[in-house]
């Protein structure tokens, strides 16, 4: 079904046309009639399914451009969904003259207070820095007749369900609330009970889109045997762009370091980097300056970004939510992924699990080349397979340098072989980091 079948307007239908986008996906042809018609709504979908157009489009039909006012607001549970939110909302808001403004916390809240006095008429943030405006008189939502809180699941999750009820009884009394999340746990149904108004419930069943789109496959491997059989896939599967995740800051920030002593083309993402850093790591991924990035899961939340092959749970997940969230940072929009869940011994009943959840067998999977794991990487090849050999190319200290100084950009050039006075300052250096 196109968009013009679900009634959006010319001027939105060529806006998404000149971004390739012509089909809509099926959250979007059950959510949007419903979101047009004014009706609150509770949408349950999988992440990488269409969720941000679905509620985005008719958002933006229903704000009057002539009215210098807040009319909708948008609230996610991190920085960087927001920013992936208002690009859409940018391009997609200036075919109608609707103007938009993105908050979150780590920017300069003086500059935000100014651009809040240019009255935006559509305001997308996470709730803690849309709450400090609150309070300080610099937001005002009493115009606000729709309200989307996206990921509900995850605001719950991180404790923000306060926050959001407080941002939610500023808003204008006959507002349209709508929640879109994956998992719709308990919690999330009493703010709905309490804030909506006989709530339409939509739910995509999207077990079949993942297992479509996304090989899940099982890894047999042993604590101390994790990183090597790391090394081993990457040399194997020759990887465009991997997310690797792990439990915690220090567990990513230590597989990093190993990486990039190994001479991968590595960084982090978690909750220590500031807001600068976490803008650097994810340009440079997205232009494949980086090949592999290291996150937690609460970092890499909502993150939509083009070209990830493979994911990696290096810590298993602790339930079959977070799973899901993980694999879907590959497999989007119809592309091909691979997710790829590390499990020792005693990790098969949570595996089980999440089996259960996804009402599916993950099957095992082998390294291809037993030995490939305890190398590091190797030596580049051809010019024509650059591409491919990223993951291998002796680059240590390039790469140790993305860690250390992000504002600047590594060396291009290859490097030759090694001398021990080379190896001898990387570790160095390695220590001193």
């Amino acid at each position: 079904m196109t968009f013009q079948d679900l009634g959006i307007s010319p001027g939105l239908c060529e806006a998404l046309r000149s971004r390739g986008i012509k089909e809509a996906t099926a959250v979007q042809e059950r959510a949007i009639p419903v979101l047009r018609a004014g009706r609150d709504a509770i949408v349950q979908s999988q992440t990488g399914t269409g969720k941000t157009l679905a509620f985005l489009l008719p958002l933006l039909e229903k704000i009057k451009p002539q009215a210098d006012v807040a009319q909708a607001l948008v609230v996610t549970p991190t920085r960087e969904l927001a920013i992936q939110i208002a690009k859409v909302a940018d391009y997609l808001g200036e075919s109608l003259g609707v103007s938009s403004l993105v908050i979150y916390g780590g920017q300069d809240i003086e500059r935000q207070k100014m651009k809040l006095r240019r009255q935006p008429q559509l305001i997308i943030g996470t709730p803690g820095r849309l709450l400090d405006h609150l309070r300080r008189g610099t937001l005002d939502l009493s115009h606000v007749n729709k309200v989307v809180l996206d990921e509900a699941d995850e605001m719950m999750k991180l404790g923000f369900i306060e926050d959001v009820e407080v941002l939610l009884k500023a808003s204008a009394g006959d507002r349209q609330f709508l929640l879109f999340s994956a998992t719709v746990p308990d919690r999330v149904k009493a703010l709905a009970a309490q804030f909506m108004r006989s709530p339409e419930r939509i739910e995509i069943k999207g077990n079949h889109v993942i297992l479509e789109d996304i090989e899940q496959v099982v890894l047999a491997t042993t604590e101390e045997g994790k990183l090597d059989k790391l090394c081993g896939l990457i040399n194997d599967e020759q990887p465009y762009l991997m997310m690797v995740f792990c439990h915690t800051k220090q567990r990513v920030h230590q597989l990093v370091m190993a990486l990039a002593e190994r001479g991968y083309l590595v960084d982090e993402l978690h909750g220590d980097l500031t807001q600068t850093q976490r803008t650097l790591v994810l340009r440079r991924f997205r232009k494949a300056e980086l090949q592999v990035l290291c996150a937690t899961d609460i970092a890499a939340r909502g993150l939509d970004i083009e070209g990830v092959t493979h994911v990696v749970s290096y810590d298993i997940p602790r339930d079959t939510e977070s799973y899901i969230h993980r694999i879907g940072r590959t497999g989007r929009a119809g592309r091909q992924g691979k997710a790829i869940t590390f499990v020792n011994a005693r990790q098969y009943d949570r595996l089980r699990r999440i089996e259960a959840g996804i009402k599916e067998h993950i099957r095992s999977q082998k390294l291809a080349r037993g030995r490939a794991a305890k190398k590091t990487a190797t030596k580049g090849t051809d010019a024509q397979d650059s591409q491919q050999a990223r993951s291998v190319s002796r680059r240590p200290r390039a790469a140790a340098k993305v860690l250390k100084h992000r504002h600047k950009r590594p060396s291009t050039k290859v490097a030759g072989k090694r001398n021990k006075k080379k190896t001898s300052n990387f570790r160095h250096e390695k220590q001193k980091s």
